[in-house]
């Protein structure tokens, strides 16, 4: 079980943090152990415990937001002609293609008419439909404002999906590079460095240190390869189960907002990505404290989700969001200044939306931008250790020459 904990320490700095244990005098012993005094401890719902495997049923592969995107923006097309909602799911089925999702509506339709709602059938399938979608369309159930708030969902799914077609457009090319540089090294080091050897030992000339230096590791690299295989394959394998743990991601969370550039990309589109949930749950009416902790489950980002628990302590205690967002640094000025006259105007919802967009259209040019400084860096990386590897073969060519042209000249 996991536990959103409300501590302080011997200082009297409050502590927030989600604790995990068998249940709740664990966890409140875990804690007094390290020193904290417990004054909140509320057990997290299911939808916030699976939050990762929710996130990625709208943030996952392509392939599931277009089926979750489409599923939506058909249904809300033919509820809005006032279809009821059975002959709605069937002619949306009918036009899903066969495969697992095809199934899951199936399935949606024979519980629906067992008399179940919509929302409980998708909170079945949360692979598909994460909590965000399941708080919009259960508002929407009980203000009979189904339709519109489906064409939200498949609107904020299509925007991500859009979001990570970009990121993938931009990865291509510089993946496509890499591959390029590491195929070239590797015949190198591999096949033409060995002839080269052979020539070199036949010539019994001096050779420069970085030819010495070449040679050697191009042999390490033909007698030792299975092991420096099962070497580099255990260093992945170690490194991605490192990355799975709270220190890893917070180890990458940390490394993505303090790099150069990545840095100010990655507090764009984590701002962008709050702005937009938090907004679309807002416009579907859902509270401000529950459309908090849902948008907390939709992040990926450690940061921002201890952000957004400050966020719901704050409204808890008559704070202003705005407020927290100012003091954390991590979200985008212009949107911190605009959710404050959002909050004092009482139109938080289209000002965050307007911002999302605002700041969609901005992150695209960043993508450019950083595409554009990447691959320079990795053409002259290619260049340099090309061209490394290129002088170590041709240096004692050079030099024997000189030699011989130097012998015949005293002659």
């Amino acid at each position: 079980m996991k536990f959103l904990s409300k501590a302080y320490d011997k200082q009297g700095k409050l502590h927030k943090e989600i604790v995990e244990g068998e249940n709740e005098a664990a966890v409140r012993d875990q804690l007094r152990k390290q020193g904290l005094f417990v004054t909140e401890l509320t057990k997290q719902r299911a939808s916030s415990q699976s939050h990762s495997s929710a996130k990625r049923s709208v943030s996952g592969g392509g392939k599931r937001l277009k089926n979750v995107s489409g599923f939506m923006r058909q249904l809300s097309l033919m509820l809005s002609t006032g279809t009821p909602l059975m002959e709605a799911m069937q002619a949306v089925q009918r036009q899903t293609p066969p495969g697992p999702f095809h199934d899951v509506i199936a399935t949606m339709i024979e519980k629906i008419s067992q008399g179940a709602a919509l929302s409980e059938t998708m909170a079945e399938y949360p692979q598909y439909f994460d909590p965000v979608a399941r708080s919009l369309v259960r508002a929407g159930e009980s203000g009979g404002r189904l339709a519109p708030m489906l064409q939200r969902l498949a609107d904020l799914s299509r925007q991500q999906e859009k979001v990570r077609s970009s990121l993938l457009g931009a990865m291509v090319y510089p993946c496509l590079l890499i591959c390029v540089a590491i195929a070239v090294l590797g015949v190198m080091v591999g096949f033409v460095l060995p002839r080269f050897e052979g020539l070199f030992q036949s010539l019994n000339a001096p050779l420069p240190p970085t030819t010495k230096i070449m040679l050697g590791f191009s042999e390490i690299c033909r007698e030792y390869w299975p092991a420096l295989i099962l070497g580099i394959a255990a260093i992945i394998v170690c490194t991605r189960m490192y990355l799975i743990t709270e220190a890893g991601r917070k180890l990458i969370d940390r490394l993505l907002l303090g790099l150069p550039q990545l840095g100010a990309i990655t507090r764009s589109f984590a701002t962008a990505r709050v702005a937009r949930v938090l907004g679309v749950l807002l416009e579907g009416k859902v509270t401000l404290l529950e459309s908090l902790e849902l948008t907390r489950d939709s992040v990926t980002n450690s940061f921002y989700r201890d952000l957004i628990i400050d966020a719901e302590d704050a409204v808890a205690h008559g704070e202003n969001i705005s407020d927290v967002f100012e003091r954390s640094g991590l979200i985008v000025p212009a949107v911190t200044e605009a959710l404050r006259n959002g909050e004092r105007t009482g139109q938080m919802a289209p000002v965050l939306n307007q911002m999302a967009d605002v700041l969609d259209e901005d992150n695209e040019v960043l993508i450019k931008s950083l595409t554009s400084i990447i691959e320079p860096v990795i053409l002259i990386v290619m260049g340099v250790a090309v061209g490394l590897v290129a002088m170590s073969l041709f240096m004692p060519l050079f030099d024997l020459t000189s030699m011989t042209q130097g012998g015949g000249g005293a002659e």
